[in-house]
C-alpha cells in the first residue's frame, strides 16, 4: 500500500516530511514498514526521553488505560496529584498546571503572567520558537510562521539574544514578562551565556516584570541536567514543560510560583484532557525510568563523547548534554541521504542539524551514528 500517497490526500499538507513510513521502534532504533532498522538521532523532537517500548513504561501504561482513561477535571483523580507532588521534588516550582502540549504550556504561561503582574507587555527574543498557537506564535521571531496569522497579540518586542544592551532598551516598568529557551532549539542550539541570563534576573528586580522559562525542550534530563536552569542557577516565575515529559505521550506542564498561583481564579484557565490519568502516569512512568537508570547523568556523559565525535567531523558543534546543534553546508540533503544508511536526523535550517536522540543512547551507539555520518558525507561529496 502507498501510505505516503494516502496521506498526500488525506491529510493537510503542513508537514515536510521525510519519505518513511515508521511502524514500531524499540530503544533508540525505529523500524519502518518493510522492516528497515534505523538509529534514531531525533527521539520526535526530543520527546521519547526513555527511548521506544520500555517495557517498564509499557507496563505502567497499560495498568492505567485498563483502570481509567479519563474523567475531566471536574473530579480528582490520584495521578494527576502524585505528579504534581513528583514535579514539585524535581523542579523546585510551586505548582502545576497540566495540559497536553509544549504550546499549550506557553499559552498558560503567558495569560498566567498577564493575570499575575497586571500587565501587558512582553519581551521575548530574535530567532525564538515557542509555539504555533496564536499566543505562542506572538512570542516566536520567525515571520514566514506569523505573518499568513496576523494580527497576533500586540505588545511583544523581541530583543538580540544573549544581548544584555539590547535587552535594556526593550524592557521596562511596563513589561508583564521576559520569556526565554535557555537554549534555543528551534534556531540550531544555540544556548544563552550565563551573564546574560543573569542580567536577565538583574533588570527583573529593576523593572518588576515576571521571568518565564521555556523548557519544553531542554527538560527532563535533555541538557544533562533535569533543567537547564540548573545550568545558570535561576529559578523563573513561569515555566513551561513538555516534549520528554511523557516520553511521546502527549503532555505539557505550566509550573509556577506560589505568589503567581495567589492571583488565579476559579475558570482564569482550564482544559479538558490536561491532566488526565494515563497522561500523568505516562510522565510517573517517565521520571521513574529516568532515575532508576540515570539517564539524566547519561546524558550528560555520553552528549559530551557525542559533541567530541561529532568535533572531528564539523567545525562547529554546540549544545550541552544531547541537545547538539551542529553546523553542516546543505543539512537538508545530508537529512535526506541519512535515511539511505539507516539513521534519522533532523535539520532545522539549511546549515544546521539538530542532534536529539533518546537519552538512552550509549556510546557504542554514538560510533554507529558518526560511522553512518561518515558514510553519508562521503556518499554526498561534502567536507566536515
Amino acid at each position: 500500500m502507498d501510505w505516503i500517497e494516502k496521506e498526500r490526500v488525506l491529510i493537510p499538507q503542513v508537514y515536510k516530511r521525510q519519505k518513511v513510513v515508521f511502524e514500531r521502534g524499540e530503544g533508540c532504533y525505529l523500524f519502518d514498514v518493510n522492516g528497515k532498522k534505523y538509529l534514531d538521532l531525533v527521539s520526535g523532537i526530543a520527546c521519547v526521553s526513555i527511548g521506544y517500548s520500555h517495557p517498564e513504561f509499557v507496563q505502567k501504561v497499560y495498568e492505567q488505560l485498563k483502570k481509567l482513561v479519563h474523567v475531566s477535571n471536574l473530579f480528582y483523580t490520584i495521578p494527576q496529584i502524585e505528579l504534581a507532588e513528583k514535579l514539585r521534588m524535581i523542579t523546585g516550582m510551586d505548582r502545576f498546571f497540566f495540559c497536553n502540549s509544549g504550546t499549550e504550556a506557553i499559552e498558560a504561561s503567558l495569560k498566567f503572567a498577564r493575570k499575575a503582574s497586571g500587565k501587558k507587555n512582553f519581551v521575548a527574543f530574535k530567532n525564538a520558537f515557542h509555539g504555533r498557537t496564536m499566543g505562542a506564535l506572538s512570542v516566536t521571531y520567525k515571520e514566514k510562521f506569523k505573518k499568513p496569522f496576523e494580527p497576533l497579540l500586540r505588545d511583544v518586542e523581541f530583543a538580540n539574544y544573549n544581548d544584555v544592551a539590547d535587552l535594556e532598551k526593550k524592557v521596562d516598568s511596563r513589561t508583564c514578562a521576559v520569556i526565554l529557551e535557555l537554549i534555543q532549539g528551534e534556531a540550531g542550539v544555540f544556548p544563552a551565556e550565563k551573564d546574560f541570563v543573569k542580567a536577565i534576573f538583574e533588570l527583573k528586580e529593576k523593572h518588576g516584570f515576571l521571568v518565564i522559562f521555556d523548557e519544553v525542550q531542554t527538560g527532563f534530563g535533555r541538557t544533562g541536567k533535569w533543567f537547564a536552569k540548573e545550568h545558570y542557577g535561576f529559578q523563573p516565575d513561569i515555566m513551561a514543560m513538555a516534549k520528554a515529559m511523557g516520553s511521546g505521550f502527549p503532555i505539557g506542564c505550566c509550573a509556577i510560583k506560589e505568589e503567581i498561583a495567589q492571583k488565579l481564579e476559579r475558570g482564569d484557565h482550564g482544559s479538558t484532557f490536561g491532566g488526565n490519568p494515563l497522561a500523568c502516569t505516562a510522565s510517573l512512568a517517565t521520571i521513574e525510568i529516568i532515575e532508576k537508570y540515570r539517564l539524566v547523568e547519561n546524558a550528560e556523559k555520553v552528549g559530551n563523547y557525542f559533541m567530541k565525535r561529532l568535533s572531528e567531523l564539523f567545525e562547529e558543534v554546540r549544545g550541552k548534554g544531547l541537545m547538539i546543534g551542529v553546523k553542516a553546508s546543505n543539512a537538508d540533503k545530508i537529512v535526506e541521504k541519512a535515511l539511505d544508511f539507516g539513521l534519522v536526523l533532523n535539520a532545522t535550517s539549511e546549515e544546521n542539524l539538530r542532534i536529539v536522540p533518546p537519552l538512552v543512547i550509549s556510546e557504542k551507539e554514538v560510533e554507529i551514528a558518526i560511522e553512518k555520518l561518515e558514510a553519508v558525507l562521503k556518499a554526498l561529496n561534502l567536507s566536515c
